[in-house]
């Protein structure tokens, strides 16, 4: 890959981000801010439904129903973790008076 092409990929957020010139790095400080909202949202997304266990549905819900943490991770897709419940007004049966 030449080194324009390598940089230019690097700037739009792409690629590995394993250090290096130019790598992406986080640090454990940003790591820990992120996690415990997550991990506390998830816990009570797990409780709501009566586990014990935080799994990644528990996750993908705490994430995808806080509008922060949507706006961070909408384009993360969490292995396991399902989608949020929803049916179309559209298919829903017709209330009758």
């Amino acid at each position: 890959m030449a080194e324009s092409l390598r940089r230019r990929v690097g700037r739009k957020g792409k690629g590995k981000g394993k250090g290096g010139r130019g790598g992406k790095s986080v640090s454990s400080s940003a790591k820990a801010g992120l996690q415990f909202p997550i991990l506390e949202l998830a816990g009570n997304a797990a409780r709501d439904n009566k586990k014990a266990r935080i799994n990644p549905r528990h996750v993908t819900l705490a994430v995808k129903n806080d509008e922060e943490l949507n706006n961070l991770l909408g384009g993360v897709t969490i292995a396991g973790g399902g989608v949020l419940p929803n049916i179309h007004a559209v298919l829903l049966p017709k209330k009758t008076k």
